[in-house]
């Protein structure tokens, strides 16, 4: 078939976004440091297994292929992200392509993919929540090629994709589960008596199980998990803000995902997908009521942008309306870019966001998870102090004589990742912590006995002086804008008695 010109001319424009998702992305790594999260999923990377303490595998097994291939500097890090950044700009387009949209459609939804506050913030970082904003959006793909084909073959994929996206995070679930509940009540009800259904279903079990059997084997830990999120995290999320924060948190897409929502249950050239409407809004009010994290619902808007983007084709008929929204959305995004990515370093972001707190009444941007409104967003906070921590943990361990009497011990499994990915190039041997997946890699004894220890910590606890006859403080984080300024590094020597009687007491309640 002979491509129209339109559609070559729209090839191009979503080649060259792609293109640019990935460059700015890498272009600003360096501004900050590691994220903790990044550092604990690397050192996932280093122990391949079928689960996790919080999280399902996926996410340890590509940091185990990405660091074996490209290494732990923060550029590595940061390559996947950004690559699948760039796949999501083709999958976007291909979603507006599938609801009718033409070209302009299509470079208008890549467009608002990339402004948005939501690609540029979740496809920075290596963590589970881009790869989930890539499955969600697949599912959202498959699910509309299959309204638009009838083909079985979108079953079978859908059953395999479901199964895939679980193994990076159970959140995909209550997508599918919306999805079986509204079907039923629609046209598309006989896929429950379709054989590929039924096949794909089993096929999306099977890819999943053996995260499900080792969840099992370990006491489900995942329950353990979510009893902690509420209790410290979920617990302060406001339902109110939830709901405005969501109109929000998309940046200058929101003229896209407002639009999409619109046009899902009024346009009439919308009807055969307007079931999906109702998943959308159904995934949005169970987060809420649920007290989610705002950014729980990120799975949902790059279909909605799509959508948005062809109600808007749609309506707006000149060229130069049409241009006009197009720069619009690109410009005023602007000066919004620092919220999505660090465009700066720790200072000059600290500066801007407080204008934005101070002027703009933008506090929640600089909310945490406590509830407490700092200098910079959770995540940015989160990315500094780690090389300067994990060089006072170097300077410590360089004191000690028998170091195969010693090993490194952290309170925090951020510390526990730091000194375990940024101390390859000091020679560190991998940190020893009770937090996270670190649990399950915990020696069971020392051999020999353990004569000096690493200890960091944002404070030295009264058993820490019961064990060790002396304590020397090495030194803390400096700066106060990350998250855990004023963690120190002390270095443990002159144990006063077996070292090994103490741990046997300490690690029994893992086993």
């Amino acid at each position: 078939m002979k491509e129209e010109p339109g559609n070559s001319y729209s090839g191009i424009v979503i080649f060259l976004l792609a293109l640019l998702n990935v460059v700015i992305r890498l272009s600003v790594s360096d501004n900050l440091e590691y994220h903790r999260d990044e550092l604990l999923y690397f050192s996932l990377g280093l122990h391949p297994a079928a689960g996790y303490a919080t999280v399902p595998p996926l996410i340890g097994w590509i940091a185990g292929i990405m660091q074996g291939i490209f290494g732990n500097s923060v550029f590595a890090v940061r390559l996947f992200p950004a690559v699948m950044s760039g796949f999501m700009v083709y999958l976007v387009a291909a979603i507006a392509r599938e609801m009718g949209g033409s070209g302009y459609a299509r470079i208008l939804a890549a467009t608002g993919f990339t402004v948005s506050i939501i690609g540029l913030r979740a496809f920075l970082l290596f963590q589970p929540v881009h790869i989930d904003i890539f499955f969600w959006t697949l599912v959202f793909y498959l699910v509309i090629r299959y309204v638009n084909t009838s083909s079985d073959k979108y079953l079978l994929l859908l059953g395999i994709t479901a199964g895939a996206g679980l193994l990076n995070k159970y959140l995909l679930g209550l997508l599918i589960l919306m999805l079986l509940l509204i079907v039923p009540f629609t046209q598309y009800r006989t896929i429950f008596t379709r054989r590929k259904f039924w096949i794909g279903l089993l096929a999306g079990f099977i890819v999943f199980l053996p995260n499900l059997l080792w969840q099992i084997v370990n006491g489900l830990p995942v329950l353990n998990h979510l009893a902690e999120l509420e209790r410290t995290q979920l617990i302060n999320v406001d339902r109110t803000a939830f709901i405005i924060e969501q109109l929000i948190i998309p940046g200058m897409a929101s003229v896209l995902t407002i639009a999409g929502i619109i046009y899902l249950f009024t346009g009439k050239k919308a009807w055969q997908y307007r079931f999906l409407g109702i998943v959308t809004l159904a995934v949005i009010l169970s987060l809420m009521m649920m007290r989610g994290k705002n950014y729980y619902t990120m799975g949902v808007y790059p279909f909605l942008m799509a959508a948005g983007a062809v109600s808007w084709e749609m309506t707006l008929k000149k060229s130069w309306s049409r241009l006009t929204l197009l720069l619009l959305i690109v410009l005023l995004a602007i000066p919004a870019l620092p919220i999505g990515i660090p465009l700066f370093g720790p200072e000059k972001l600290a500066a801007y966001f407080d204008v934005l707190k101070r002027d703009f009444k933008m506090d929640f941007v600089c909310r945490f998870e406590d509830g407490s409104v700092r200098a910079l967003p959770q995540d940015y906070s989160d990315m500094i102090g780690w090389e300067e921590l994990t060089g006072l943990a170097a300077e410590a361990w360089s004191r000690i004589d028998d170091k195969k009497a010693a090993f490194i011990f952290c309170e925090n499994y951020g510390y526990a990742g730091a000194v375990t990915i940024i101390g390859k190039k000091y020679g560190l041997p991998e940190a020893v912590s009770f937090q996270e997946s670190f649990r399950y890699w915990i020696p069971l004894v020392f051999r020999p006995d353990i004569t000096s220890a690493v200890y960091i910590n944002g404070e030295v606890g009264e058993d820490v002086g019961q064990i060790f006859g002396k304590v020397t403080k090495v030194g803390s984080i400096s700066n106060p804008l990350s998250r855990e300024w004023g963690t120190s590094v002390w270095l443990l020597e002159e144990p006063l008695g077996s070292f090994n009687s103490f741990w046997l007491d300490s690690v029994k309640q893992f086993f």
